[in-house]
């Protein structure tokens, strides 16, 4: 097993960047994975989960992440510095229709998860084989609706399920030289039953994800931790030991091998 992508999201929420190779920042993040975030008035953060407009929206960056093209479907980029965001935060407040403003935390980012704030990690033979579930979906839009850092290249589907433990336990492995802990399957939200660019749901996808989780559940994977089967990807932490420490694609993932 090796890293095959690796995909950053600078600003929370919205399209991601691919990248050959990434540090870990001290507080445990990819560094410039999901460092801005959306927020409205009220401290709530605009995500697809809450705002099913954010679906509209593409993004680019460079690779400094030092501006942001930004633009709705179909419409023409407008460019935006990100060390000065009150032009970003007028342009977001009138696409939304209220007053939004853009938080920046470069060493914490701003995950779903605060134990578990480490990159996601999927991989290629597990996306392939919900790709399967619903005929209807490209490999890039069932990708895309699951928003991982970390894709896997192996054979096997659903191997990384080997990368968390039993309720409680912190499974370490290791991505090249990099410490990670396992935390658990991540629950999943509404956004992957959503196109990720128009927001037009798959009908019946949450049921249908999970009766077909149940059945191809591995043997390696600790069913302990299904109270339901609505999870995917793995959620992890990474010490701070690890600042500053480089991963590539074509890194080697060390587990223990899968029967």
């Amino acid at each position: 097993m090796h890293i095959g992508r690796i995909i950053i999201f600078p600003i929370k929420a919205l399209d991601g960047l691919s990248l050959d190779a990434v540090r870990l920042t001290a507080g445990g993040i990819l560094e410039d994975d999901r460092i801005f975030a959306i927020y409205d008035t009220e401290g709530k953060v605009i995500n697809g989960k809450r705002t099913p407009r954010v679906h509209e929206l593409r993004c680019a960056f460079e690779p400094e992440i030092r501006e942001v093209r930004l633009w709705p479907n179909g419409q023409t980029p407008q460019q935006f510095p990100l060390d000065n965001r009150v032009p970003l935060e007028k342009w977001l407040s009138d696409f939304f229709g209220f007053p939004v403003v853009v938080r920046n935390d470069a060493e914490h980012g701003f995950p779903d998860d605060r134990e578990a704030f480490g990159p996601t990690i999927v991989s290629e033979a597990s996306l392939r084989a919900i790709q399967s579930w619903f005929p209807e979906l490209t490999l890039e839009s069932t990708r895309r609706r699951f928003r991982a850092n970390l894709e896997l290249i192996g054979e096997l589907p659903f191997c990384e399920d080997e990368l968390f433990g039993a309720p409680g336990e912190l499974k370490p492995f290791q991505i090249g030289d990099v410490k990670f802990f396992g935390h658990n399957p991540c629950q999943r939200c509404v956004v992957p039953t959503r196109d990720p660019d128009s927001a037009q749901p798959v009908s019946g996808f949450q049921k249908r994800f999970m009766e077909m989780r149940k059945q191809t559940l591995p043997p390696w994977a600790n069913a302990q931790r299904f109270n339901h089967f609505y999870r995917f990807a793995i959620n992890t932490s990474v010490p701070p030991t690890e600042a500053g420490k480089l991963l590539r694609v074509g890194t080697e993932v060390k587990f223990p091998s899968i029967a």
